[in-house]
């Protein structure tokens, strides 16, 4: 019986209809090295104080480690703060649902302010991910990927895209929803996939730093 990795690997991944260009091809990779190695630098102080506040708040790790599908259908370690009680990690839901009781209270707080995808400034530095592309998702879902949807692990996930701004209050709609599993897999996942297959048509400079200043913008100076 294959895994679902071995599941992943062996589907073809579809080359994705990206506009041609420098930016594309070259520069966008330029982009994610130094902003990765200057944010890394430029934010060392806060990964301090939100390492200690964590390790203060709850006992375990300070980070948490997911496995997630990137480009050309590979899978590698996200990395992210722990916002979640240690005894909930191995167990951990695909889904996180807003009021969810695995969810510690400095947690709440880095979820709100997106604090705990920070440390994903590394997976953009190694390679593994971009500043802005295709959500990776885990090996469970993307197994269920259509032929089309496939097109989004030809490129390299991101910390965010446009689908990241529409679903920004996720965690709430989820909570609405009487069965939120069901409602992400049939509705959201979906829509989220469409947006990312249409951000793939245009990939600019102008579009990536429109998408992380809005990003910004909607992290820290708009009130749900």
């Amino acid at each position: 019986m294959q895994t679902l990795q071995e599941c992943n690997e062996s589907k073809p991944v579809p080359s994705a209809h990206v506009v041609q260009g420098f930016y594309a091809n070259y520069g966008k990779r330029a982009l994610d090295i130094f902003a990765a190695a200057a944010g890394l630098l430029i934010l060392a102080p806060v990964f301090a104080i939100v390492a200690v506040s964590i390790k203060l708040s709850s006992p375990g790790p300070v980070l948490f480690r997911q496995t997630r599908i990137g480009r050309h259908g590979r899978p590698f370690n996200i990395w992210k703060f722990r916002s979640m009680l240690k005894q909930s990690l191995r167990n951990d839901s695909a889904i996180t649902v807003a009021g969810d009781r695995r969810i510690t209270a400095i947690g709440g707080l880095l979820r709100r302010f997106k604090l705990d995808e920070l440390p994903q400034l590394w997976n953009v530095f190694c390679g593994d991910m971009s500043l802005v592309g295709p959500r990776p998702e885990v090996p469970i879902y993307v197994a269920q990927y259509t032929q089309e949807q496939r097109t989004v692990l030809s490129v390299r996930p991101g910390i965010t895209d446009p689908s990241s701004l529409t679903y920004r209050n996720e965690e709430d709609l989820l909570a609405t929803h009487g069965d939120p599993e069901n409602l992400y897999r049939t509705q959201i996942l979906p829509d989220k996939l469409a947006r990312s297959r249409n951000y793939l048509q245009n990939i600019t400079l102008y579009s990536d730093l429109r998408i992380i200043l809005e990003t910004l913008s909607l992290s820290f100076f708009t009130k749900k």
